[in-house]
């Protein structure tokens, strides 16, 4: 993916600062011509059918996301972002097996299967496709829509109420342990809708 990004890059004047750790967020920062800061970040999952995938995590929602003048785990501090984009890597996992113990030679190379094929790719602002759950398990993620509709054309539950409405969700979205920690008994919402209520603001 590397060269067509860098292909990109320099189409468009673009700067292209690499995150220094794998665990930093963004994969890629863009600084235009007029210095400012676009965050591109890479993610991939499989395709369940047609329609569904596993679904991405869209980074964190806590750290560097709510204490936007931290400089830890990210290339700049996230307030000096003034976009935040998704390049997601969308691919089938191979169904026929492999003989892992078989040699091959060189002569045998177009004869190895891939673990993955028909790839599928989409760049969206990533509260377009956010949604109002966590990714996985007990990380601190937020997490994707998993329909291609929603993916492909940037309709996710965000995608109507605005940048704004998403990350005021995500800085303070609470999982039940946060909460206990904050000493309340429960989050004070937990989906969108319980949101809206809690700020009411009506949905769009």
């Amino acid at each position: 993916m590397f060269p067509v990004i860098q292909k990109f890059a320099k189409e468009n004047g673009y700067e292209m600062i690499f995150s220094a750790e794998q665990n930093h967020y963004p994969d890629v920062t863009f600084v235009t011509k007029d210095k400012k800061k676009i965050a591109l970040d890479l993610k991939s999952t499989y395709r369940k059918n047609h329609e569904a995938i596993s679904g991405f995590t869209l980074g964190a929602f806590t750290g560097y996301f709510r204490y936007r003048d931290s400089k830890k785990n990210i290339t700049f501090p996230y307030k000096e972002y003034d976009k935040h984009y998704i390049l997601g890597i969308i691919y089938a996992q191979q169904e026929e097996l492999i003989d892992e113990n078989k040699v091959y030679t060189i002569d045998d190379l177009e004869d190895i299967l891939s673990v993955v094929k028909d790839f599928d790719f989409l760049v969206q602002e990533k509260y377009r496709i956010a949604k109002d759950r966590p990714g996985s398990g007990n990380t601190k993620n937020i997490g994707s829509c998993v329909k291609m509709s929603e993916l492909k054309e940037g309709t996710g539950p965000f995608s109507t109420l605005g940048v704004k409405v998403f990350d005021d969700y995500w800085i303070n979205y609470m999982t039940l342990e946060m909460a206990r920690s904050a000493k309340l008994k429960r989050p004070p919402y937990s989906n969108l809708k319980d949101y809206l209520k809690y700020r009411n603001i009506k949905n769009l």
